[in-house]
């Protein structure tokens, strides 16, 4: 008889829920886990072999302890690997070979130990030179298993012939000279989407190895349709609200930043999805070429910083170019979670943490003068109440708020009416009701209120 999952009110958990999410977290542990067993057979061989010479023959009695803790580990692997395969999504050739493969790692692994130990050598005498050659196979089949484990996570290609030989595209002279697609998009989806969306692992049964992967898309249809944003099933994931079940990147990968998101809309709907063709054989693209710039690093005001290229967007002018960090390092300190989006201007992404027990007289003195600064802000789960957050009005370069879960009502939308920059407020679970919303919609930079859990009974 199947086990049904009931939803249970407020307050209370989903049983299945909880094991689901602990199945879930038990196969992430796999890449953690699979590294032991690798170090642990290395360092076995590494003593068998030091154990020939004279000066180091007081190792050959670790050979045996350090197999065995290979072993163990070895099985710990292949038991946390199984959970992650239930996930899907991986080429099933080489996720056999790969289960084949770590499955008799282990055994073999195992079986070393076993002959390696004193009591069997009285009884089985095993030449050392025969054992050695053993271990050497071992670590010939930890190899091969590893390619294939890498194989599934980054693609087919990683570690191949192929990677060693192929050509990396020179930067573009100029950002007329770019190619829209081999210069520009398909570097971005290679940064953030690739490792779940190519080789042997493929999310959704879609690729991001190639426009033509692209456009035959996945289980959802087709990642980009030309000329069609609301086709295009690229272009929605990368653009809803990152708390949403869909949002891609996804499992807190580095998001697309602005920049990168305005690129690829104008390539699907106003360049139609194209490859083959330079920014300058393109038309209508003076209003994209500011972006490209700065991805690109052409933009002298691209600031040049590493990790931020592509960030770089049409900057809001308003925000500071500096910011005290004594007062950043101070908030980080008072338990907050302090994010740098940019470093010029300095743009922060501040967090923080639900239930924390910190009131606002605490960190108010310390978030004010950083106030412009704050792009993004998290403040839900905190018992705020409206009189707490009033200092939000001096937040106003602010994009992103999330204040869920406090005992706010509908006086605090007052305070988020002069946020002209403001394109996200969630506000569930709180105690505002559908004023809330109708005055929230007098700010025509707000795009997306979120209301699940409150009196409003409709999404608006």
């Amino acid at each position: 008889m199947p086990v049904e999952c009931l939803p249970h009110g407020p307050g209370k958990v989903n049983a299945c829920m909880i094991l689901g999410n602990i199945t879930e977290f038990s196969g992430h542990l796999h890449p953690l886990i699979v590294h032991l067993p690798i170090g642990f057979i290395l360092l076995a061989a590494v003593f068998n072999i030091l154990s020939y010479f004279k000066k180091y023959e007081n190792l050959k009695p670790a050979v045996s302890v350090t197999l065995l803790i290979g072993f163990i580990s070895a099985i710990l692997a292949c038991i946390f690997g199984y959970i992650l395969s239930l996930s899907g999504d991986y080429d099933p050739a080489t996720l056999t070979q790969h289960k084949f493969s770590g499955i008799m790692l282990a055994a073999i692994s195992g079986l070393l130990y076993f002959i390696s130990t004193d009591k069997v050598q009285k009884e089985v005498r095993i030449p050392g030179k025969l054992f050695s050659v053993l271990l050497v196979g071992l670590i010939g089949l930890m190899s091969y298993s590893g390619h294939q484990g890498a194989s599934l996570t980054h693609g087919s290609d990683y570690l191949t012939m192929r990677t060693l030989m192929q050509e990396v595209r020179d930067k573009p002279a100029s950002i007329e000279s770019a190619m829209i697609y081999e210069d520009v998009v398909a570097p971005i989806l290679q940064r953030k989407c690739a490792q779940c969306h190519q080789g042997g692992k493929q999310k959704g049964n879609l690729s991001v190895e190639s426009l033509q992967t692209l456009l035959k898309g996945g289980k959802n249809g087709p990642a980009v349709v030309a000329g069609k944003l609301s086709e295009s099933e690229l272009y929605k994931r990368i653009t809803l609200d990152p708390e949403h079940k869909d949002f891609m990147p996804a499992d807190g990968k580095p998001p697309l930043t602005k920049t990168e998101v305005l690129i690829i809309k104008w390539w699907i709907a106003q360049a139609n999805a194209v490859q083959g063709k330079t920014i300058a054989q393109l038309k209508n693209s003076d209003s994209i070429k500011s972006k490209i710039g700065a991805y690109l690093g052409f933009n002298n005001d691209a600031g040049g910083e590493e990790g931020e290229k592509g960030f770089i967007q049409a900057i809001n002018p308003d925000i500071p170019l500096q910011a005290d960090t004594m007062l950043v390092n101070r908030l980080r300190t008072k338990g907050l979670m302090v994010r740098m989006m940019l470093k010029k201007p300095i743009m922060l992404d501040v967090t923080l943490p639900a239930n924390s027990g910190i009131k606002m007289a605490d960190i108010q003195a310390d978030l004010m003068p950083l106030a412009k600064n704050i792009i993004w802000l998290n403040l839900s789960g905190n018992n705020f109440t409206d009189k707490d957050l009033a200092i939000l009005r001096s937040f106003t370069n602010l994009e992103k708020l999330r204040i869920e879960k406090n005992p706010v009502t509908d006086g605090v939308s007052a305070d988020l009416l002069s946020l002209k920059h403001l394109q996200a407020v969630n506000l569930n679970e709180t105690k505002i009701t559908g004023q809330t919303v109708a005055n929230l919609k007098k700010n025509p930079g707000i795009k997306r209120i979120y209301t699940w859990g409150t009196a409003v009974k409709q999404a608006n």
